[in-house]
């Protein structure tokens, strides 16, 4: 659901979650819209955000905890603050209203494409709700290796933009700029370990993955098989490690070709990539391999391993 606001022949908008007049109720006190003000601006942990408002920290906790019982606000993470574990919170969509009639049938304003589950973690209500990290093309890592597979993303993002109404932030980091708040996020993830350090962190977690220790060969937890060929690569849907609330999207491939391979099958071969792996169709994991049709040395098709 969608607020519209048409001004000077723009239109811009905002997702919305419709609530009850039981959930208005937490939003009565003006100290309450000052916290949903503040979160909005940043997500925070009471601590910080009495802070910002020079407001007595029980006082903002007490709406604090009304908020998310009212499913208002949600924890999106956490943080060591002072020694204790302090619970980080956002805004469960960016505005809310209360409705008094049924909908009526309008002209329709935009043409938004929902997405199916697959993509649900990262794109909600027509907004990307995810990091996209791609490995630096400056030497980094334990290897001081270079990605060449940050250019995705822009294959990736195209894709993605036929889903989102709009996007309100900058979403794309490297994995050198990546900082420990952005993991808490969905993260999508482009790039195997050596030129991606997220991946990196994330690669022994994940069902399907490289073996770092013997070439970066992709072993399956789900068939138990070995995948050894350079254009091999690997699409995997996970829940984020840094986040359990959270999950993440690693695209990658065995060397710079099994990446091209991964975002070939991604773009080409979507329908199929979401069935999951034939072994276990509720896991998303999928190994593809790339094929050069035309043999002029440039992968352009590929085939679905597992």
């Amino acid at each position: 659901m969608f607020v519209i606001n048409k001004k000077k022949g723009e239109v811009s908008s905002l997702s919305t979650k419709e609530i009850s007049g039981y959930q208005i109720k937490a939003l009565s006190s003006n100290l309450a819209q000052k916290v949903l003000f503040e979160i909005g601006k940043k997500k925070g942990y009471p601590m910080e955000i009495a802070r910002k408002l020079r407001e007595n920290e029980q006082k903002v906790y007490y709406h604090i905890r009304n908020l998310e019982k009212s499913k208002i606000i949600q924890v999106v993470g956490n943080r060591d603050v002072q020694g204790a574990n302090a619970n980080i919170y956002d805004l469960v969509e960016p505005s809310f209203v209360i409705r008094f009639k049924e909908f009526e049938t309008t002209q329709k304003l935009l043409e938004i494409d929902e997405p199916n589950s697959f993509l649900e973690p990262f794109i909600e209500s027509g907004k990307l709700n995810a990091r996209i990290i791609v490995g630096s093309p400056d030497p980094h890592g334990p290897q001081k290796a270079r990605s060449r597979d940050g250019y995705y993303g822009i294959d990736l993002a195209l894709f993605f933009g036929t889903f989102l109404n709009y996007v309100p932030q900058l979403n794309v980091r490297l994995d050198t700029e990546t900082r420990v708040e952005d993991l808490q996020d969905n993260l999508i993830v482009i790039g195997g370990p050596i030129v991606n350090t997220i991946n990196a962190k994330i690669n022994k977690r994940l069902p399907i993955r490289f073996d770092e220790n013997d070439n970066l060969n992709i072993i399956s937890t789900l068939s138990g098989k070995k995948y050894m060929n350079d254009e091999a690569g690997i699409i995997v849907k996970s829940k984020n490690p840094f986040n359990r609330r959270k999950s993440v999207l690693a695209i990658a491939g065995k060397r710079h070709s099994g990446t091209r391979a991964v975002m070939i099958a991604f773009l080409r071969y979507y329908n199929e990539i979401i069935k999951g792996n034939k072994h276990n169709n509720k896991v998303i994991a999928k190994v593809v391999e790339g094929v050069d049709l035309d043999s002029d040395g440039i992968v352009d098709d590929i085939e679905i391993l597992e």
